[in-house]
C-alpha cells in the first residue's frame, strides 16, 4: 500500500482555492508519516537520495505486538537492488528478501531483540505494540538512492504507524533535501532576481514605447509571459523555502508554481506565433482563419499541459524515479512543440515572402527561436537518457530555467527602443493599427499585406517620449488604393532623425 497522494481533482480547482488546501505529504517527501494496513507481505513507504557521507535516516515505528515480527528493508540503487525486486511479478517476499546484503545493515528487525531497532513493548487501552525508535547513517561511494520497503514474509499481511525523518546533513540549503535537489532553491532565488530585472527592464521599455504609441500587443504579451515567469519563480522559492525548514512544504503552493511556469511559456509561444506570421510587425491584425487555428492549437496545448500535471500527480509511480516527460502526455507536449515550430517557420517565409524588407528583423529572430523550439525536446532526451537518475532534478531545473531566460533575453535584446538597433520590429504607430488593418473593397483583407513600414521617421526617439496627437487627426489613405511599401533599410539608425521637407509626408 502507497502513501496517500493528492486527488488529481485539486489541480483543476482556482489557483487561490489551491492555495488553501492542504495536501497529504507525497511519498517523496523527507518528512514522512503515515498509517499502514495492507494484506501484502511486502509494501514499498518511501525513497531518498542520500549523500555519500551525511545520509541519515531517523525513524518511529509503531504496530500491534500480534502482528510481530516486521522488517524495514534498506535497498539501494544498484540493478541487483532495487530494479531486480521492484514490479518483479515473478519474485515472492523472500525472493525480495534475499538480495539484501545483511553485512551492509540493510535490514531493520523491528523486534525487542534487534538492539538496533530501539523497539520496545508499550499497552495501550489492553493493546500491546512494539515502539521502535532510532535511526541509521548511510555510507556510499557516491551519492545513491535508497528505496525503504517494508516485509513480513509468510505472514497475514501488514500494519505499521511510521514516521520518517530522512536528511543530508545539517545545512539549511542540504539537511531536507535529497541530494538530487541540492541546489534547487538557490538556482531559482538565482533566476528569480534575474527575471525581476528583465521584467522591470520590459516594463522600462514599454513605458518607452507607449510615449512613442509603438506600444503593440505583442510587446505586452513579452510583458505579461515576464511577470508570470517572476510570479512562478516566487511561488517556487516560497515552497522550497519552507521545505528546507520542515521537510514537507505546501504542494498546493508547489502546483501552483507549474501551472504559472507553464503559463507563461504558453504565452510567450503564442507571441512567437502571432510575430512570425507579422502581427503586429507587417499586418495589424490575422484574419479569421488564423485567429481560429490558434484558438484550437492553444487550447490543444494548453489541455495537453494540465493532462500531464495531472498524469505526474497520479499516475507516476513513487517507486521509479521518473521525469516528467517520460509519459503519453510528455511525449504529445514534445509533438505540439514540432509542430509549433512547422507551423512558425511557414509563417515567417511568408513575412518575408511580402516584405522582404523585414530581414533585419526576421533572419536573426528566426535563427534565435529555431534553437528554443528544439530546445525542450533535446531537454527531454538528454533527461531521459543521458542525465543519472540521481542528479536528473536538479540539472533539468537548471536547464529549464536557462531556456526561459534565453528566450527571453533574446527578445529584450531585438526589441529594446536603441537609437542603434536596425533589427527593431514596430514601424506602425498604435493609432494607426486601426486604418492599416481595415479591409478592402468588398471585405478583402488585402489591407493585411499593405502594412505601412517606417510611417513615422520625421521624429527623434528622445523628442517622442510623448504621443504624437497629429497623428491621432491624420487622414489614411482611401482603402481602394494600396498603402505604400517602405523601401528597405538604408542602414540608418532606426530613430534617427529623417525629417520630410512637408509635415506628415510620410503618411
Amino acid at each position: 500500500m502507497e502513501p496517500p497522494r493528492a486527488p488529481a481533482l485539486r489541480l483543476l480547482l482556482p489557483p487561490l482555492l489551491l492555495l488553501l488546501l492542504p495536501l497529504p505529504p507525497r511519498a517523496r517527501a523527507k518528512y514522512v508519516r503515515g498509517n499502514l494496513s495492507s494484506k501484502e507481505d511486502w509494501v514499498f513507504l518511501t525513497r531518498f537520495c542520500f549523500l555519500s557521507d551525511y545520509g541519515r535516516l531517523d525513524f518511529r515505528f509503531r504496530y500491534p505486538e500480534a502482528k510481530c515480527c516486521q522488517n524495514i528493508l534498506l535497498y539501494f540503487d544498484d540493478p541487483s537492488q532495487w530494479p531486480a525486486v521492484y514490479k518483479a511479478g515473478d519474485k515472492d517476499c523472500l525472493a525480495k528478501e534475499s538480495v539484501i546484503r545483511p553485512e551492509n545493515n540493510q535490514v531493520i528487525n523491528l523486534t525487542t531483540q534487534y538492539a538496533w531497532s530501539g523497539c520496545q513493548v508499550v499497552s495501550e487501552e489492553g493493546t500491546r505494540y512494539l515502539s521502535c525508535s532510532s535511526g541509521r547513517s548511510f555510507r556510499s561511494v557516491r551519492e545513491r538512492w535508497w528505496y525503504i520497503a517494508l516485509s513480513k514474509c509468510g505472514g497475514d499481511g501488514l500494519q505499521l504507524e511510521y514516521e520518517m525523518v530522512l536528511t543530508n546533513g545539517k545545512s539549511f540549503w542540504t539537511r531536507h533535501f535529497s541530494a538530487d535537489e541540492f541546489g534547487i532553491l538557490e538556482t531559482d532565488v538565482t533566476f528569480l532576481l534575474i527575471f525581476i530585472l528583465i521584467f522591470f527592464l520590459s516594463c522600462y521599455f514599454g513605458y518607452l514605447l507607449k510615449g512613442r504609441q509603438l506600444l503593440h500587443t505583442t510587446y505586452k504579451m513579452f510583458m505579461a509571459a515576464a511577470g508570470v515567469e517572476v510570479l512562478s519563480l516566487l511561488f517556487f522559492c516560497i515552497y522550497w523555502g519552507q521545505y528546507a525548514t520542515d521537510g514537507i512544504g505546501n504542494e498546493s503552493l508547489k502546483i501552483l508554481a507549474k501551472l504559472l511556469f507553464s503559463s507563461s511559456f504558453l504565452i510567450f509561444l503564442l507571441m512567437l506565433i502571432l510575430l512570425g506570421k507579422g502581427f503586429t510587425v507587417t499586418r495589424g491584425r490575422i484574419s479569421h482563419s488564423g485567429s481560429v487555428k490558434l484558438s484550437v492549437y492553444m487550447t490543444l496545448y494548453t489541455l495537453t499541459h494540465v493532462v500531464l500535471l495531472i498524469y505526474e500527480a497520479e499516475f507516476f509511480d513513487p517507486g521509479q524515479v521518473l521525469y516528467t516527460y517520460e509519459s503519453p502526455a510528455g511525449y504529445g507536449l514534445i509533438g505540439l512543440q514540432v509542430a509549433a515550430y512547422v507551423w512558425f517557420c511557414y509563417a515567417v517565409l511568408i513575412s518575408l515572402r511580402h516584405f522582404p524588407e523585414k530581414q533585419p528583423f526576421y533572419v536573426p529572430f528566426f535563427a534565435a527561436y529555431t534553437l528554443w523550439f528544439f530546445a525542450v525536446p533535446i531537454m527531454a532526451l538528454i533527461a531521459n537518457f543521458g542525465i543519472p537518475k540521481w542528479a536528473r532534478e536538479k540539472i533539468v531545473n537548471g536547464i529549464q530555467l536557462g531556456i526561459h531566460l534565453y528566450a527571453h533575453g533574446v527578445f529584450l535584446i531585438m526589441t529594446r527602443p536603441s537609437a542603434a538597433n536596425k533589427n527593431f520590429p514596430y514601424h506602425v504607430r498604435t493609432s494607426q493599427i486601426a486604418s492599416a488593418a481595415a479591409p478592402g473593397p468588398g471585405g478583402s483583407e488585402s489591407a493585411d499585406k499593405t502594412f505601412p513600414q517606417h510611417v513615422y521617421g520625421n521624429v527623434t526617439f528622445i523628442s517622442d517620449s510623448v504621443p504624437n496627437f497629429t497623428e491621432l487627426f491624420s487622414i489614411p489613405p482611401p482603402a481602394s488604393s494600396p498603402l505604400p511599401r517602405a523601401a528597405p533599410d538604408s542602414g540608418l539608425p532606426l530613430f534617427r532623425d529623417l525629417r520630410p521637407p512637408g509635415p506628415l509626408r510620410d503618411l
